[in-house]
C-alpha cells in the first residue's frame, strides 16, 4: 500500500508499519507556547475568530511546524464546534474557558437537538483542512479531530469547565435514557463530522475522551466507550486509495485500555499514569500506542528532557507501533526551545 507523502511516519506507526523514527506530534502544538500564535490571536480579537475564519486557523495549524521538524500538523479547532452548530451559544471567558449561554437542562432540550450538518454549519473547519492540506503540499499528513461525546455532553450539560461534573452526573443517575440519547445525538453529529473532515483532507483522524476518566468502570463502557465504538464503525477507514487510521484517547483510562483497543480503532492515546510497557501487554499490540510524556517534564532542562523521552521509548521497546506524544497537551508557559530538544531527541532514537 503506497502513501502519497513525503513523511508517512505518523500514518505508517499508527498502522502498525515500520519507521525509521519514531515519529513525533504534541498535543495542543499550535497554540499559546508560540509567541506567533499569540501575535496572531491578539490580532484576530479571540479565540473562536481564529477558529472561525480557515486562513487564520489553517496558518495557526503551520505555526509549530515552520518551527519543528514535525511528523505531522493537527488541524487548529476546538472539540466544542459541535454543540456550537447545535445553536448552545459557545464563548471563551478570559481565564474561566468555555461557556454556554444555553446548556442543556431538560430533557425537553435534548430532545431538541439533531445533528449539525458540517458541510453548512461546521463548513469553517473543513474549510482550514482544505486549506491547510494545500499548504502542506503532501510533507507530512494532516490530522482532524473531535471531543467524544461523553467528553463534549459534560460541557452541555454543566455549561463550561466543572471540577466535580455534578450536573451532568446527575443527569446520568436521575435520567439515564436522556442521557444516552444526547449521547447518541453526539456519536451521530462526531461521525458525521469527522468523515466530513476526511472528505475535506484529514488524513488520520482522533478522538478526545478527556472527561472519560471521572466515570465508573461501568459506565466508562456504557456512557463513553459505547458511543466512541459506534464512532468508529461508521468512519471511513479508506480514501481516495489511502488508509485512514483512527486514534482513541481517554485521559486517566489506563485501566481501559484493553477495552479501547477492541473497538477497532488503530491506536490508542495513553496518558503518563501508565507506563508504555504495561499498556503494550494489556492491548497485545492489537494496536498502536501514542504518548505519553507529562507535559511538566517540558520545564525540565533540555538535557532531562533529552533523558525522559528516551526513557519512554525504552518503555514502549522494540517493534512498530509508536508515536511520541505528550499524555496531555502542551501547558502555554513552555518554552519553545524546550519542545525542539524534545523532537530531537525523539528523532535522534535508533528504532528498532
Amino acid at each position: 500500500m503506497t502513501i502519497t507523502l513525503q513523511n508517512d511516519r505518523l500514518i505508517r506507526a499508527l498502522l502498525r508499519q515500520p519507521v525509521d523514527k519514531t515519529p513525533i506530534w504534541i498535543m495542543r502544538q499550535a497554540g499559546r507556547y508560540l509567541p506567533e500564535y499569540r501575535a496572531l490571536r491578539k490580532q484576530a480579537g479571540d479565540f473562536l475568530t481564529l477558529c472561525k475564519t480557515p486562513d487564520l486557523a489553517a496558518e495557526i495549524t503551520l505555526q509549530p511546524l515552520a518551527r519543528f521538524p514535525l511528523d505531522a500538523a493537527i488541524i487548529f479547532s476546538d472539540i466544542l464546534t459541535i454543540p456550537d452548530a447545535m445553536g448552545l451559544g459557545l464563548h471563551f471567558v478570559e481565564n474561566e474557558g468555555p461557556k454556554f449561554h444555553r446548556p442543556i437542562k431538560t430533557a425537553r432540550d435534548v430532545a431538541a437537538l439533531s445533528p449539525p450538518d458540517p458541510e453548512t454549519a461546521l463548513r469553517y473547519v473543513m474549510d482550514a483542512i482544505t486549506t491547510t492540506r494545500k499548504a502542506l503540499a503532501g510533507s507530512v499528513p494532516l490530522i482532524g479531530f473531535s471531543g467524544s461525546p461523553w467528553t463534549v455532553a459534560t460541557y452541555m450539560v454543566e455549561g463550561g469547565s466543572s471540577k466535580n461534573f455534578s450536573k451532568v452526573k446527575g443527569l446520568r443517575y436521575q435520567s439515564p435514557e436522556v442521557m444516552h440519547q444526547l449521547l447518541d445525538t453526539l456519536a451521530q453529529s462526531v461521525q458525521l463530522y469527522l468523515n466530513a473532515q476526511i472528505a475535506a483532507g484529514a488524513q488520520a483522524v482522533m478522538i478526545f475522551d478527556t472527561w472519560g476518566g471521572i466515570l465508573t468502570p461501568q459506565d466508562y463502557r456504557d456512557f463513553s466507550l459505547a458511543y466512541m465504538q459506534k464512532i468508529v464503525s461508521g468512519l471511513t477507514r479508506q480514501y481516495n486509495g489511502q488508509p485512514i487510521p483512527v486514534t482513541l484517547f481517554t485521559k486517566n483510562g489506563g485501566q481501559h485500555l484493553a477495552a479501547m483497543a477492541e473497538t477497532g480503532c488503530d491506536a490508542l492515546g495513553v496518558d503518563w499514569t501508565v507506563n508504555l510497557s504495561d499498556a503494550r501487554a494489556r492491548v497485545q499490540d492489537k494496536v498502536a500506542l501514542q504518548g505519553n510524556m507529562d507535559p511538566c517534564l517540558l520545564y525540565a532542562s533540555p538535557e532531562d528532557i533529552t533523558r525522559a523521552a528516551q526513557q519512554i521509548m525504552d518503555s514502549y521497546g522494540p517493534g512498530p507501533g509508536h508515536v511520541f506524544n505528550l499524555g496531555h497537551g502542551i501547558h502555554p508557559d513552555v518554552p519553545p526551545e524546550h519542545v525542539a530538544a524534545l523532537v530531537e531527541a525523539v528523532h535522534a532514537y535508533a528504532c528498532d
